[in-house]
Order: C-alpha cells, then sequence, then structure tokens
C-alpha cells in the first residue's frame, strides 16, 4: 500500500505527449521490467528539482536505492537543483556533457526546465519526466493526476461543509504544472457551490514554514468563525497551517487537508488534527525503472499514471506508517 503499482497506461504514438485523442489502457503486471535482462550497462542521469521535501527525498532516495539493489550495471548519477530553476538548468546542460544514456528529470518548473529537455530530445537521449510536466515531447512522463485528485479534494470539501464556508487555499510552487494542476481541479468544483468561496490563496512553495506564516497572516484578518477549511496542495504546508491554527487556539473550527500521503500527515490523520490527505506515489521506483527500459531500446512512449488513495479517519489505521 505504501508505493501503489497498479497503473493506467495512456498509450499514444510517436509525436507530442498529450491526453488528448488517445485511449487509455491498464497495464496488468506490477512490475514493467518483469522477463527484461537486468544486467545492461546503463548511465541515466537524474536531475531532481529539490530536495528540501520528504517527498523529493523519498522520489530520489526510493530511485536509488532501487537500482542499487536491482540494477548492477546501472550508473545513476544524481543532481540536486536546490530549489532553484537555473541551478537544475547547469545540473541537466552537465549531465548531458557526461554522456548520459537517458535522462530523468523531475522539473522544478515546466518554463525554465523545456529548452534543456528539448536539447536532450533533439540529441537522441530519451526523457523520463517525473511528477511534473515540460512544455515539450518527452518519453515518458510518469505522475499521479493531480487535477483528479484536487478534484476529489474539492468534493471532500464540498461534503464535509455541506456546500458551505470560506475556505483558504495554500499552493505549491508558482509555475510548476504540480502547483497549477492542483489549484485548477480545486478549483474547479469549489466555482460550481456558489455558497463556498476561496477568501484567500497563496504561494508557499510546498515548505511548512511558509504556509505556517501564511497561516497566520490569515487568521489576523479573518475572526473566528470566519474560517471553514484549508486546502493545502501537499501535507507539509498543511501541517504549517495547523501549526498556525493550533497556535491560534482555533482548531476546533476550522478543517485542513493535505496531499501527498507522508507519514506524520497520516499520523496526524489518527490523531484528529488533519481531516484527511491524499495519496501522490513519490515515483519510486518506476522513475528508474522506465528509464532502464528507455536504455535499452524499449521506452514506453506515454503516460504513466500512479493510483492515489484517500486517508480519512475511516481508514486511516489501515495507512499509518505505510506512507513515506
Amino acid at each position: 500500500m505504501t508505493q501503489q503499482r497498479a497503473r493506467i497506461v495512456t498509450v499514444i504514438g510517436a509525436g507530442a505527449l498529450t491526453l488528448l485523442a488517445t485511449a487509455s489502457i491498464a497495464v496488468t503486471q506490477d512490475d514493467p521490467l518483469k522477463g527484461v535482462d537486468l544486467s545492461k550497462k546503463c548511465k541515466i542521469g537524474f536531475s531532481q528539482g529539490t530536495m528540501n521535501h520528504p517527498w523529493r527525498v523519498a522520489m530520489t532516495e526510493g530511485n536509488r536505492k532501487w537500482a542499487a539493489e536491482h540494477l548492477p550495471n546501472v550508473d545513476l548519477v544524481i543532481t540536486d537543483g536546490q530549489n532553484s530553476s537555473a541551478k537544475q538548468v547547469s545540473d541537466v546542460e552537465s549531465l548531458l556533457a557526461q554522456n548520459i544514456d537517458v535522462l530523468m528529470i523531475s522539473p522544478l518548473t515546466e518554463q525554465a526546465l523545456t529548452p534543456v529537455v528539448k536539447d536532450a530530445m533533439a540529441a537522441g537521449i530519451p526523457v523520463i519526466a517525473l511528477d511534473r510536466k515540460v512544455n515539450t515531447d518527452v518519453t515518458t512522463y510518469i505522475t499521479a493526476q493531480n487535477e483528479p485528485i484536487a478534484r476529489q479534494a474539492g468534493e471532500f470539501f464540498v461534503d464535509k461543509l455541506a456546500g458551505k464556508g470560506n475556505i483558504i487555499q495554500i499552493e505549491g510552487t508558482a509555475g510548476a504544472s504540480s502547483a497549477v494542476e492542483r489549484k485548477r481541479g480545486f478549483e474547479e468544483v469549489i466555482a460550481t457551490h456558489p455558497d463556498m468561496k476561496i477568501v484567500a490563496t497563496q504561494n508557499a512553495d510546498y515548505l511548512r514554514e511558509n504556509a505556517a506564516k501564511f497561516m497566520e497572516d490569515v487568521l489576523q484578518r479573518f475572526g473566528p468563525g470566519q474560517i471553514n477549511g484549508v486546502y493545502a496542495h501537499n501535507d507539509e504546508m498543511a501541517l504549517g497551517a495547523i501549526k498556525a491554527i493550533e497556535a491560534a487556539g482555533r482548531q476546533k473550527e476550522i478543517m485542513v487537508t493535505g496531499l501527498d500521503g507522508q507519514n506524520n500527515a497520516i499520523q496526524a490523520v489518527a490523531d484528529g488534527k488533519l481531516f484527511a490527505t491524499f495519496t501522490f506515489p513519490y515515483v519510486a521506483p518506476e522513475g528508474v525503472e522506465y528509464a532502464y527500459l528507455a536504455c535499452i531500446g524499449k521506452p514506453m512512449k506515454g503516460d504513466v499514471t500512479l493510483n492515489s488513495a484517500t486517508i480519512t479517519v475511516d481508514n486511516v489505521k489501515d495507512w499509518v506508517g505505510k506512507g513515506f
């Protein structure tokens, strides 16, 4: 249950990756490398956008450890963009200069990383994009679906607040496809309920301390009874919001949800502090698995979609300790 291995793959042709006019089929095998020779040599460059978040660390370490255990002749070179698009661009350029066979990338932002990804593809280097998109073709894009999960969160708020209430939204990194999609999906649902309003929203870069500060400011602006819920784009920001809400003594009046499914958030659900978290698989070991397939000339040309689950008080006992 820690990593939902069932996948939906959107199969497309050799052109641009798009969900338009394509058909989705279920992949029945749990292991994309089943029956594949794992002994071939391969150099994979992995450009991680940042390592300042537990979910990112889990993604990086999950892929690194799996490769070390199962792919004896794979050289996995990992770089950390340190939450800087400029540094990540430089990292990718450095990886390309090292004659990598495959580029695996989790871009910090779409626009900044698009040119170097385009360069890699033009040079015949397969690109495996994890979690976030870029504005150009890639070989394989692996993620959970942000917008459907965000809509699921929106419906959760509608249900729990009976279609009426004021909501605070704490967004991720400006310009990141994940933040754009988690915002759009949620807001689409809320917009269909005229008695529900998002009264304040701000980017907090997926960081707990930024979310706590924003929430402190919001609690000063809106008095008791004026905020009914907080929708955070990830668990770290949800936990930051809870810290500020508890410090103000207003935890009984405000419902908070997170997204990712990290262990301390799951425990917060069990403790009655967090109303829900929506799991977002951290793309390990899927990243290195599909990178290896591309390396040996058997790429999956399509979108690999990982499953999500809603964790609430009703099922949290089944999830405690099974996050990351």
